[in-house]
């Protein structure tokens, strides 16, 4: 019996008719095993050892060849699909994230009046992210930020206002700059992540040179740069780090300030804070004899508005259906 067959097989198909043909049902081995009933009990004995033998010799070879066709298939196949990174693509495959392209918009916006952008660590201290900024302890407004704090007293930052302090304690006025960043909060749900992202702005100079006129007209400015030709309204609101302070609503851009669902049926949207620097911020960096005012906005807020996606968290998800839609 001819076991060398087992090696020529060419295929996985062939090592199968060929395994069938020695240990299928009607196969040569499977039929020898038969035939012992014939034998006397001494030959029967003898034959059946080398048939077990034989049985076990091509069943070990089956499975060798087996695992060798299945690799070699494997590579021919991991060689077919082989994508040279390396590669020049002319034909852009990807799209820029929507929160990326926000961020970018506004970063172009506030670079071209001679704003510069600054950064901070994402890891902060109660003296940056809190006191300087008219947070002391124990200040009820804290509430509102929901902290991530770590056993030695250091916390994620909960705003990139500490960007501003950072700024101020380094420099001397004037200073005209933004701070766009990563921000981190206890809190999910359709408009809210754990981590997301803002641009603050902050002036400041010597005082009578910047007031809450100035303010309103950059924001009215820069909001009408983002969203079109859009009304704009100041409430009066409060944040400890400026007084006085305002919420800024622009009107829908759904409805165009009918009324709907998206804005409550009021015709106006949220989208960002601002206000005269408070002067108990001033006195913690040791500035004196100066004004200032400072705003800040969510770019997440901003991306669902301007690309008309309702759940915040599906910015975060990596489907590639709604990466797509921004090629």
């Amino acid at each position: 019996m001819d076991l060398d067959q087992i090696k020529k097989a060419a295929s996985l198909e062939e090592l199968e008719k060929i395994r069938i043909s020695l240990l299928g049902k009607n196969g040569i081995i499977t039929q020898k095993f038969k035939e012992l009933k014939n034998l006397s009990a001494e030959e029967k004995k003898k034959v059946a050892k080398e048939l077990n033998e034989l049985k076990e010799k091509a069943i070990k070879l089956i499975a060798e060849k087996k695992e060798a066709l299945e690799e070699e298939i494997l590579n021919q196949k991991l060689k077919l699909e082989r994508i040279d990174v390396t590669l020049f693509n002319p034909k852009p495959t990807g799209a820029i994230h929507p929160i990326t392209d926000t961020m970018n918009k506004i970063i172009d916006f506030f670079t071209k009046l001679n704003f510069s952008v600054e950064v901070g660590p994402l890891v902060e201290d109660d003296f940056h992210n809190f006191e300087a900024l008219n947070l002391p302890k124990y200040h009820p407004a804290r509430d509102m930020q929901d902290t991530f704090y770590f056993k030695d007293g250091s916390l994620l930052r909960t705003h990139t206002s500490p960007v501003q302090i950072r700024t101020m304690l380094k420099q001397k006025p004037p200073i005209r700059m933004i701070s766009p960043g990563a921000v981190f909060r206890r809190d999910y749900d359709l408009t809210h992540t754990p981590m997301f992202h803002q641009v603050e702005g902050l002036v400041v100079d010597e005082k009578g040179k910047v007031s809450f006129a100035n303010l309103k007209f950059i924001l009215e400015s820069f909001l009408i740069h983002m969203f079109g030709d859009v009304k704009v309204r100041f409430r009066p609101s409060f944040f400890p780090f400026t007084e006085p302070s305002a919420e800024v609503d622009i009107s829908c851009i759904f409805c165009e300030g009918k009324g709907c669902r998206v804005c409550s049926q009021t015709g106006w949207l949220e989208v960002l804070g601002c206000g005269v620097v408070d002067p108990n911020v001033f006195r913690a960096v040791g500035y004196e004899n100066v004004s200032g005012y400072a705003f800040g906005l969510g770019v997440e807020r901003f991306a669902m508005l301007l690309n008309r996606i309702n759940d915040l968290r599906s910015m975060y998800e990596g489907d590639i259906r709604l990466m797509e839609q921004f090629k």
